[in-house]
């Protein structure tokens, strides 16, 4: 690919001027920044290809390809996660503030909604990401997957209702969010269980992805008082001191962890009127290389 100033031809200007917009097409289809940059590139070998004097929309033809590349590498790395150790978490993305700025794909990166989204089968996946994420119209979302548009209507109102009923029912501020986290910083850090159990729901469900490579639960933790012991008993046992600092991940508030002056993981919480709902931890190393690097996202 040509990308020096003055030189590109048409087919690489309009793909470099797409390219931030197919990863994040590419990233709420995969849960997965690697997986996303490999269709990335396998996007542009194929676009490579194309008379791009013959296409008319190069926006909608560069998604449509991206989007068949990420459902083939959905088939696969579903298949893999089969077999991953414990809990699968997607992978944290240092955003910038004009993501948190656009309420619906702050929303649809959180942690809490890709999680849904991993329910989905791959095919409503790339239904519901296009057309309820990038407002693709049905025809160009039909032409995408290899459907009538009269399926996708029909997978894509299966698909809302799945999400519908599986997502935070009840949203709260950005401002109520950070404050949960605060008041949950301040307990893991100071070893403090009741101030930590008075801001989980009684239902809350955590999970830690190590991935095989760091300690982790290999089940889901359930239950505000399993979840205090779980976090309590793994504090206690640091050799390091353990901290906390607030950063932006998805789009979201979240939490960096350190051990000492080295990165542990990532903390994102799901936060819902009765308190914080689900805690989700992410120790795999694999997937903590772009927490500390902005990675533009946009749904242009």
């Amino acid at each position: 690919m040509n990308t020096r100033d003055n030189t590109a031809d048409p087919a690489t200007e309009a793909f470099l001027a797409h390219r931030n917009l197919l990863f994040t097409v590419a990233y709420e289809m995969l849960g997965s920044a690697a997986d996303a940059e490999d269709v990335v590139q396998e996007t542009w070998l194929r676009w490579a290809e194309v008379d791009v004097n013959q296409v008319s929309e190069h926006r909608a033809y560069l998604v449509r390809i991206a989007t068949r590349q990420a459902l083939n590498r959905l088939r696969t790395v579903n298949r893999r996660r089969e077999s991953y150790v414990g809990p699968w978490l997607p992978e944290p993305l240092l955003t910038t503030p004009d993501v948190a700025e656009d309420v619906e794909l702050a929303e649809s990166m959180s942690m809490a909604l890709m999680l849904v989204l991993e329910t989905l089968a791959p095919t409503e996946r790339a239904v519901f990401v296009l057309r309820e994420v990038f407002d693709v119209g049905y025809d160009e979302i039909a032409a995408a997957v290899d459907k009538t548009p009269a399926a996708v209507r029909q997978i894509a109102h299966r698909a809302r209702r799945h999400v519908q009923a599986r997502r935070p029912r009840h949203v709260v501020s950005r401002s109520q969010t950070r404050a949960a986290l605060a008041s949950f910083q301040r307990a893991m850090e100071t070893g403090d269980a009741q101030g930590l159990l008075d801001v989980l729901a009684p239902q809350v469900v955590a999970l830690t992805d190590g991935g095989g490579v760091k300690r982790a639960a290999l089940r889901p933790i359930t239950g505000a008082e399993a979840v205090v012991s779980f976090l309590m008993f793994r504090a206690s046992k640091v050799e390091a001191p353990l901290t906390m600092a607030p950063t932006e991940l998805n789009g979201n508030p979240a939490l960096l962890v350190y051990l000492g002056a080295e990165l542990d993981g990532v903390i994102t919480l799901r936060i819902e009127d009765a308190g914080i709902t689900g805690v989700y931890y992410v120790r795999n190393p694999e997937k903590l290389t772009r927490v500390e690097s902005v990675i533009p996202l946009t749904r242009q």
